[in-house]
């Protein structure tokens, strides 16, 4: 009986933030409110605060679902030595990030949610710190991958891979937010990967 309780509280749990989504996306997230998120997802508003304390909660309980995976990627790409030189596992690291976009409908309007449906002010502010570590924390593995290309003299002498770490970061969310506004897909989707790939090859020897 306690496991199938649990069962039912995890999927009540999953149709919240899956609401939280819906509603995050038709009408940006100040606008939204914690009944309209009930509301969306067939819940009482005693089962939403059971589950959530507030908006914010909800919203990081939905940013998780695509960060998670995102560090265990990029784990998996940028830090484990394998066969592949350690440029391509950065380049392989964006691509991968851009195809999961492209195939994931709940990745896409999550990442469209997080850059252009949220105004981090309010009560929201206190997210962009957290932000602003994720950013580090990424931006940190990319430099120790770059690191092993220059000890394995893949990169031009004049390259440092804490800078070169620092613009790939910065290229890629900007492509990254290009590509989501990039609704009509003739822009920018169609050449992300392209585009990844002439960034990744600017920067070998």
């Amino acid at each position: 009986m306690a496991r199938k309780m649990k069962e039912n509280a995890e999927l009540t749990r999953q149709r919240l933030i899956a609401a939280a989504r819906q509603v995050f996306l038709e009408h940006g997230v100040s606008r939204t409110t914690m009944e309209h998120i009930a509301v969306q997802a067939g819940a009482t508003r005693g089962a939403i605060y059971w589950h959530f304390d507030n908006k914010i909660e909800l919203f990081q309980a939905m940013r998780e679902q695509v960060f998670l995976p995102l560090i265990d990627r990029m784990d998996d790409t940028l830090l484990v030595e394998g066969s592949e030189d350690p440029l391509t596992c950065i380049e392989n690291f964006l691509c991968g990030t851009i195809q999961v976009l492209t195939d994931s409908i709940e990745t896409r309007e999550i990442y469209e949610i997080m850059m252009i449906k949220c105004e981090y002010v309010g009560e929201f502010a206190s997210v962009l710190p957290q932000i602003m570590v994720n950013c580090s924390g990424i931006a940190n593995k990319m430099q120790l991958a770059y690191e092993r290309a220059q000890a394995q003299d893949q990169l031009h002498l004049s390259h440092d891979p804490a800078q070169l770490a620092v613009d790939t970061h910065l290229f890629f969310i900007g492509l990254l937010h290009m590509w989501v506004k990039d609704t009509n897909g003739d822009q920018f989707r169609c050449r992300a990967i392209e585009l990844v790939k002439a960034h990744m090859r600017l920067r070998r020897r």
